[in-house]
C-alpha cells in the first residue's frame, strides 16, 4: 500500500543500517524522502538512487548531528526543497562506551555522543515543529537499554536515549493540539554494521531475547511505518519496544 503518497519524510542518519531501511520503507509506501548523512556521501547517493526507484523524489543532505545549527539548516533545506514536511524520523546516533570513573574513558567522545544522540534530536524537533504539517509525525529511534542498562559501560549511551524518551512524552503533549504524534521506537539487538549478528558478543545478546535471535533493520522500519501511517493516527507519547522480547 502506498499510504504515504503526498507526504514528505526526513530520516536522519539514513545512509546505512536502520536509517536506510526506514527511508526505503517510507519510499515504498509512497513518501518523498530526504536522508541526512555525516560522511558517507557515496552510500547516501546510492540510497537516494534506491529511493527514486520507488517512483518518489529523494534527497541526501550532509549534516553533523552534533551541531544544532547544521541540524536546523538540514530541516529547513528539506522543507524548502520539497515545499512541505510531514514526517521526521530522528535516527542518527553514535554508540560510545566507558565506565564511570575509568581514567581511560574518552570523555570527548562521550560528550559528543550526548551532543549527537540527544542534542541533535532536540535541535531537529525544534526546527521541524513550526514547519511540520498539522497531523505530522515525529519518531525518534531510541534503545531498550534506556530503561535497562543491560551491561556495564553504557551509562552515557543509555542516558542519551532515556532523555529522548522523556522528551518524546513531553513533545506529544506540546504538539497534540495540532494532531502531530510523537512516539519513540526502541530497538533491541538489530543486525547492522555497528552491531552485527556475527560479533563475538552476539550470542549473549541473542539469548536475552525471548525469540532468541537478532532482529533486522526492516523490523524497525515496519514499526516506524505503522506509526507514521494512517493506522498510527491515535498513538502518541508511546514507547514501542522492538526487541524480540528482551528479558533483562
Amino acid at each position: 500500500m502506498r499510504n504515504l503518497t503526498g507526504k514528505v519524510a526526513l530520516v536522519t542518519g539514513g545512509s546505512r543500517g536502520i536509517g536506510a531501511a526506514i527511508a526505503k520503507r517510507l519510499a515504498r509506501d509512497g513518501a518523498d524522502v530526504a536522508i541526512s548523512y555525516s560522511a558517507a556521501e557515496e552510500r547516501a547517493k546510492a540510497v537516494v538512487q534506491e529511493l527514486e526507484g520507488y517512483g518518489v523524489r529523494a534527497l541526501a543532505v550532509r549534516a553533523d548531528q552534533g551541531h544544532p545549527q547544521e541540524v536546523a539548516a538540514l530541516v529547513q533545506k528539506v522543507h524548502a526543497h520539497f515545499g512541505r514536511l510531514d514526517i521526521l524520523v530522528n535516527n542518527a546516533g553514535v554508540f560510545v562506551t566507558g565506565r564511570v570513573g575509568d581514567p581511560s574513558a574518552d570523555i570527548a567522545a562521550l560528550d559528543r555522543q550526548w551532543a549527537v544522540n540527544m542534542g541533535g534530536v532536540v535541535a531537529a524537533v525544534r526546527a521541524a515543529a513550526p514547519l511540520l504539517a498539522d497531523g505530522g509525525r515525529i519518531v525518534p529511534i531510541g534503545t531498550v537499554g534506556a530503561t535497562r542498562a543491560p551491561f556495564a559501560g553504557i551509562s552515557d549511551y543509555v542516558a542519551t536515549k532515556a532523555a529522548v524518551a522523556s522528551y518524546t512524552r513531553g513533545w506529544a503533549r506540546d504538539l497534540g493540539a495540532r494532531q502531530i504524534t510523537v512516539n519513540v521506537v526502541q530497538p533491541g539487538a538489530i543486525d547492522t554494521e555497528m552491531n552485527p549478528a556475527t560479533a563475538d558478543h552476539a550470542p549473549g545478546l541473542s539469548a536475552m531475547a525471548a525469540l532468541g535471535r537478532y532482529g533486522k533493520p526492516e523490523d524497525i522500519a515496519g514499526a516506524v511505518a505503522f506509526l507514521v501511517g494512517p493506522d498510527g493516527n491515535y498513538v502518541t507519547g508511546a514507547t514501542i519496544n522492538v526487541d524480540g522480547g528482551q528479558l533483562t
